[in-house]
């Protein structure tokens, strides 16, 4: 008879997030996991199969525990510097913020998989633009060319760009951003 299992899957795969957030997935090792997670590493693998599936359990939970709700949340604002103003609280707010935009530049060019769950949470995000905009999103897999599209780009460039070179871009600078595009944007006519 079988041991049985001596850690919280849930907990671990939010830890897990946190560790691909801040390392990537191949910063990360195995042992990074072990050790980061607490478990031991036939449970890692008894349980999630390997690094990979463990990263897509992560990334899964990073989109519908933070993500998505995020990006609900997001689509109420009422005008684009409201939304942005969220949407930086949002993104600079817990220890995954970054893993679905790493998870863009790092893994997803190479992971069919990580592909799909980094284009499901884009477009919630361009969907959420969009709709505060007052404009179409881009359809799903389509190119993000519209309005809603490039503005979430422009915004998750400066944060990769910042990740890069180790610092973030003030809140200032991204709501500054926002208001200038705003201001050049005409504004849709809002439900009496």
């Amino acid at each position: 008879m079988g041991r049985p299992r001596a850690f919280d899957e849930d907990e671990a795969v939010r830890a897990a997030s946190g560790l691909f957030a801040a390392q990537g997935y191949e910063g990360t090792s195995v042992d990074d996991l072990v050790n980061g997670l607490g478990v031991h590493r036939g449970s890692l693998y008894k349980v999630f199969g390997s690094k990979r599936g463990l990263y897509l359990a992560a990334l899964r939970r990073h989109l519908d525990q933070e993500v998505l709700p995020t990006a609900a949340a997001l689509a109420t604002a009422t005008d684009l510097a409201g939304l942005l103003t969220r949407a930086v609280a949002a993104y600079d707010g817990g220890p995954a913020a970054g893993f679905l935009l790493l998870a863009a530049a790092e893994r997803a060019p190479a992971d069919p998989e990580v592909a799909a769950l980094v284009e499901e949470g884009l477009a919630a995000l361009d969907a959420a633009v969009a709709a505060v905009l007052g404009t179409a999103a881009a359809p799903p897999g389509g190119p993000a060319d519209g309005l809603a599209g490039i503005l979430g780009a422009a915004v998750l460039g400066l944060r990769l760009r910042a990740r890069a070179v180790g610092t973030p871009p003030p809140a200032e600078a991204v709501l500054g951003f926002a208001g200038r595009l705003a201001a050049t944007l005409p504004q849709p006519p809002r439900p009496a």
